[in-house]
């Protein structure tokens, strides 16, 4: 007999989103301007190349170390302190012209941003277990939200006032979310005494499937975003083809992911995500050898949905697969592993592209997802059933 699942609490849980996609928006703001820091500020592209990747960095510092206190009882303190960090940094691109502040400003940004993530995640695995893959999902569609609407605010703003007009409209915008977030209920499930190291997560083999599965996904983050324009401008797309493509790319995605959350815990995230990354594959090999652009955007829209199914099983893989009292530590490891997967991806991407083409590229960024999913199945029967269990298990009689 089937288990009735409890209704989810998602609808208490959107001011928790509201506070992801609002970063993500400040996150994403800083793409659609760096050709304006290049013209107007005189920064070369090195210079933007480094402020963008200490971001990333700062993002991976924070959520492997700093995710690990949100399990000890401090999730007040992370997510008022990382809008807060998001506030100054904020503040002081708006007022800075040199290169190593707008450095220092970037990194506090992806600091406070990889500090609060992890920590909000934990609030709705621990409040609402038998509905995290859906409320996983929905928190995914808030930061898609965010992350797209943040370019076209941004370049809004720059156009028709100033270069320092987005950054002082984020800034308030942050102030607003942190005087909020005093009204909200941190608590996030029992607070671990002990000290336990990250470390030993690695010792859990359907988390590491879970991982593994994750560097799939994340190996098509890097690939596609560092070489997606290139490619569509070289096939003679314009500026505003290539902006479009990226935006319909993620608009998909928004409504999708909680369904796929939800469709993942329902079967177990190892019974979706084989097939959602294999359709991933199967666009990123087409990428290669189409010379069609629109042919391409329409390739990349299939993918989009795909990437809805495969991001929130991801979260819940690792979310089933961890100790309740490394929640946070856990998903902060995820996040972090994403970020050094698609950095070294990106970094890989541009020299492929340049001396082997775009054939070479996709098709090699193809198998190694492949192996990556490989091996994630290997180790995951665990996560193949329902809520977790094993698929060998039966589900639970309803009462």
């Amino acid at each position: 007999m089937a288990v009735n699942t409890p209704p989810s609490m998602a609808r208490s849980f959107w001011p928790y989103f509201v506070v992801t996609g609002s970063l993500s928006m400040g996150y994403g703001s800083l793409f659609t301007l760096l050709a304006e820091f290049r013209d107007k500020l005189g920064f070369s592209e090195t210079e933007l190349g480094f402020i963008v990747a200490v971001g990333f960095l700062a993002g991976f510092v924070a959520q492997v170390g700093l995710a690990r206190f949100a399990d000890r009882g401090y999730v007040s303190w992370l997510v008022h302190g990382g809008v807060f960090v998001a506030i100054l940094s904020m503040l002081s691109m708006a007022i800075t012209d040199e290169v190593w502040q707008f450095t220092a400003a970037r990194f506090f940004l992806g600091a406070g941003t990889g500090a609060t993530g992890p920590a909000i995640r934990r609030i709705l695995i621990t409040r609402d277990p038998a509905n995290m893959g859906q409320n996983l999902g929905k928190m995914g569609a808030f930061d898609i939200s965010g992350f797209v609407l943040g370019p076209v605010v941004a370049g809004l703003l720059a156009e028709f006032i100033n270069l320092r007009a987005p950054f002082l409209f984020m800034a308030g915008l942050y102030l607003l979310i942190y005087v909020w977030i005093f009204r909200l209920d941190l608590s996030a499930g029992e607070v671990v005494t002990t000290r336990v190291p990250v470390r030993r997560l690695f010792r859990i083999r359907p988390l590491n499937s879970g991982m593994l599965a994750g560097a799939a996904f994340f190996t098509t983050i890097g690939v596609f975003e560092t070489s997606w324009a290139v490619l569509l401008d070289d096939l003679g797309a314009s500026t505003l083809i290539i902006a479009l493509s990226i935006s319909l790319f993620a608009l998909p995605m928004i409504p999708l992911a909680p369904y796929g959350g939800k469709k993942a815990q329902q079967r177990g995230p190892m019974r979706v995500m084989p097939f959602s990354i294999m359709g991933a594959v199967a666009c990123m090999f087409v990428y290669g050898y189409v010379e069609f652009v629109w042919v391409l955007i329409a390739v990349s829209a299939a993918h989009a949905v795909f990437d809805a199914f495969t991001m929130p099983a991801g979260q819940l893989a690792i979310a089933l697969s961890a100790p309740t009292e490394q929640a946070a530590a856990a998903q902060g490891l995820y996040g972090a592993l994403g970020l050094i997967i698609a950095g070294i991806a990106a970094l890989a991407t541009g020299a492929i592209y340049e001396n082997w083409g775009a054939e070479a590229l996709f098709t090699g960024s193809s198998i190694v997802m492949v192996v990556a999913l490989a091996g994630a199945i290997a180790l995951g029967e665990e996560l193949m059933g329902p809520d977790g269990r094993s698929a060998k298990e039966p589900a639970p009689a309803s009462s």
